[in-house]
């Protein structure tokens, strides 16, 4: 049995997608069921169960082998995650496949880098197997911006001109359901990334050709990107752990290109021309 934690976000929906279509039997943690008909509809078994509520996390553990673990990037994350570690340990678990992010030190300034090596390090001190999924930017980040893409045709980051190797999130993917599926990805650290570093302005150039309208990226210091995610309704926390992680970009430490992807799966990753292609209609 797999275990899909997060199974409403993005990453989890692309995983049980992919699962499905293998007709792989797998359970999706939700904190409500009557939330996620789009897991429903896919015909998967599905728990309540809540990272905040540990004493809840043992009855989605009941005979699973495989879990795959991811939490929101709260001030809580590394506490819940920690949590359904030691839950996942005492239930059995035999493999945990950890949504992690590229760059993860336990001693870098950005917060979520942090965190996530705190858990790297943790399940590493089990006796389960482990896969880290190290992924960077998504480009499915973007979509954060779409009202302001399709209402003014252009999109804010505080970043200037740093390159960076953005990854589509249907790759990330594709190397979950290998490392949950497959053997042989057992104590792999998986970087994850486009084939192209990318600045936000070559973005909009790709978007602007798929969209055959042009589209405008324009760089905003770091302190009006944060009033900005704020008043979108951002937690305080959040929004400052993501302008650490800008200001990560802007020095161009998150510009590398790995083979992770191909290494896991064997196919190249998507380019960003093809996530353009893609997802125009959502910009339209």
């Amino acid at each position: 049995m797999i275990l899909v934690t997060g199974a409403t976000g993005n990453n989890g929906l692309e995983i049980l997608k992919r699962l499905a279509s293998q007709n792989v039997q797998a359970r999706a943690m939700v904190r409500d069921r009557n939330r996620a008909k789009a897991i429903a509809d896919l015909g998967f078994e599905m728990v309540e169960a809540d990272f905040d509520r540990p004493e809840t996390l043992p009855s989605a553990l009941v005979r699973v082998d495989r879990a795959f673990l991811v939490t929101n990037s709260t001030e809580h994350a590394e506490a819940q995650q920690l949590a359904f570690v030691d839950a996942a340990q005492q239930s059995g678990v035999k493999h945990i496949v950890k949504l992690s992010q590229f760059a993860a030190d336990a001693h870098s300034p950005v917060r979520f880098l942090r965190y996530h090596a705190v858990v790297e390090s943790a399940i590493q001190a089990t006796q389960m197997a482990y896969t880290f999924l190290r992924p960077n930017l998504f480009m499915q980040g973007l979509l954060n911006f779409r009202s302001l893409i399709v209402e003014q045709n252009t999109f804010y980051a505080a970043i200037g001109d740093a390159k960076v190797s953005v990854v589509d999130i249907r790759d990330i993917a594709d190397v979950a359901v290998a490392a949950l599926t497959e053997a042989g990805h057992e104590g792999k650290i998986y970087d994850l990334t486009g084939s192209q570093a990318l600045t936000h302005t070559e973005m909009a150039e790709y978007l602007s050709a798929a969209l055959k309208r042009q589209i405008a990226f324009v760089d905003i210091p770091p302190e009006q990107m944060r009033e900005a995610m704020v008043g979108f309704g951002m937690p305080a926390w959040q929004a400052d752990g993501l302008i650490e992680d800008y200001a990560h970009y802007r020095r161009n430490e998150a510009a590398a290109i790995a083979s992770g992807i191909e290494d896991a799966t064997g196919k190249a990753p998507r380019q960003f021309k093809d996530f353009a292609r893609d997802y125009a209609t959502v910009f339209s």
